[in-house]
């Protein structure tokens, strides 16, 4: 056998790459964002085509409850920054709950509103209440998505690069041990790390660094699957594997690269989506007073006049 037969043989199999643990990965996220999206849009669409094939008005009887349960559906979603910032409300079960409902009442509260109003926009104050509620509760689905991304689920915990890599298994020591038959795969990985994590001087750097993330992680996850495909070919050779064992280990050679792109990808831009949604607050929350003063008077006005 060659001395490089040799150095192969002794090198980490990588068919002994541990499973990959359940974890959020940021690759799937625009998957998610768009199936929710396309969901959304249906749901409104049918809700227009039940209310325009019934003919139904605000001044109907139905359409006039329809308001009712919406405004009510859309005062529940108080109760959920209420129970975060009242400390007797802090022990009523766990916050997940709460969040669900705060978010399927966000949404579906303008959507029954929408129904109750026919799709069209009647006095003044009832359009106001109106462009109010709309765009309130799209800030609520961006806000939604934004918080996803630098929170542990709706525990409310920060991620870290550091904690990202443990949880799928794709740390520093782990892409040592497991790629070692693959240095310059390494080499390309660690580069990738400095790059992100670097804090570059001006704004408008750190901005490219945001937004060039994705496409750069693309970019070495390619280089990586080549040299991976060609290291692990010499190694298959050297050693005497079958096809199958030869795919096992590249598809989890690959899936660990693929792993530690999202985790630092995701971690790196923690801190630009951290101040976007630190924006998002001071945007949103004089939106929502706006809806509450607007619904007030929507209601004053259809009730006394």
């Amino acid at each position: 056998m060659s001395s490089q037969a040799a150095s192969l043989t002794v090198a980490p199999d990588p068919t002994a790459v541990a499973p990959r643990r359940p974890a959020v990965s940021a690759g799937r996220q625009p998957t998610r964002v768009s199936i929710l999206l396309a969901t959304i849009a249906l749901v409104i669409a049918l809700a227009w085509l039940a209310t325009t094939a019934s003919g139904l008005t605000a001044s109907s009887r139905l359409g006039y409850w329809l308001g009712v349960v919406g405004g009510c559906a859309m005062l529940v979603v108080f109760l959920y920054p209420l129970r975060k910032r009242v400390a007797a409300m802090r022990g009523w079960g766990a916050a997940k709950p709460w969040f669900v409902l705060h978010m399927v009442c966000g949404f579906l509260g303008p959507l029954i509103v929408l129904m109750h109003s026919g799709f069209h926009i009647g006095s003044i104050n009832a359009g106001v209440a109106m462009v109010s509620m709309l765009v309130v509760a799209a800030s609520g689905i961006a806000g939604r998505f934004i918080y996803v991304r630098i929170h542990h689920g709706l525990s409310g915990a920060h991620w870290t690069l550091a904690e990202l890599q443990t949880r799928i298994g794709a740390s520093d020591a782990q892409v040592h041990s497991r790629l070692a038959f693959a240095p310059g795969v390494e080499e390309r990985l660690h580069a990738f790390q400095q790059r992100l994590a670097h804090r570059e001087a001006t704004a408008i750097k750190r901005i490219c660094a945001f937004l060039t993330a994705a496409p750069r992680a693309r970019v070495v996850r390619k280089q990586c699957r080549r040299e991976l495909t060609i290291a692990l070919t010499a190694r298959a050779a050297a050693v005497g594997w079958d096809r199958a064992r030869y795919q096992r280990a590249l598809a989890r050679s690959t899936q660990l690269v693929d792993d530690y792109l999202d985790a630092v990808r995701q971690a790196a831009q923690l801190a630009a989506y951290e101040r976007i949604f630190s924006w998002w607050h001071i945007l949103h929350l004089p939106l929502v007073w706006l809806l509450v003063l607007s619904a007030i008077t929507h209601v004053i006005a259809v009730h006394v006049y």
